[in-house]
């Protein structure tokens, strides 16, 4: 089951794009939000499995029968003991995701309507067909984005490293 959910990862984004307009075009999921949600859940589900599974492989089975044996029922001790410590995987997961789905123009100007087209997609057709400051400014835009982000995590992590006097 591993090798098929990580299977996008193999398969050339080019391929991967054609093969899911074909199949989009028979379910009608052409130009849907259910087919871009899908299509780029197929795209980012083998970084999320990756980043989970290796914080799974470094969760200690002991810590789970502790809480049972103490009286945890199975969802108290996934919230309460599991999640928290996987959660740098998760997190780990979802920005990878993140910024997988946001870069995929290719798989997005297949599965795109004139109606439902993702921001790459309106950059690369302003790029191609316009002369437009627009690009420029969602440039700007994202990188400033992008460093509050990393400000944000830098300080946030700085805080936590201090030693306790």
């Amino acid at each position: 089951m591993e090798g098929y959910f990580l299977l996008p990862l193999i398969v050339p984004g080019i391929v991967l794009a054609v093969g899911l307009y074909s199949l989009f075009l028979r379910l009608n999921l052409l130009g849907t939000l259910p087919g871009f949600v899908l299509a780029h859940t197929i795209v980012a589900m083998p970084l999320v499995i990756t980043n989970v599974m290796a914080s799974l492989q470094g969760l200690d089975p002991r810590l789970e029968q502790a809480s049972a044996s103490l009286g945890g029922g199975r969802v108290r001790t996934f919230f309460s003991i599991t999640l928290p410590l996987i959660a740098p995987g998760v997190t780990a997961g979802a920005l990878f995701a993140f910024v997988t789905s946001f870069d995929e123009v290719i798989l997005s100007l297949f599965i795109q309507s004139p109606n439902l087209q993702t921001l790459p997609v309106k950059i690369f057709n302003s790029v191609t067909q316009t002369n437009d400051p627009t690009v420029a400014a969602v440039a700007v835009v994202t990188m400033f984005t992008s460093v509050i982000v990393m400000l944000v995590a830098q300080f946030a992590t700085r805080k936590r490293k201090r030693p306790v006097a």
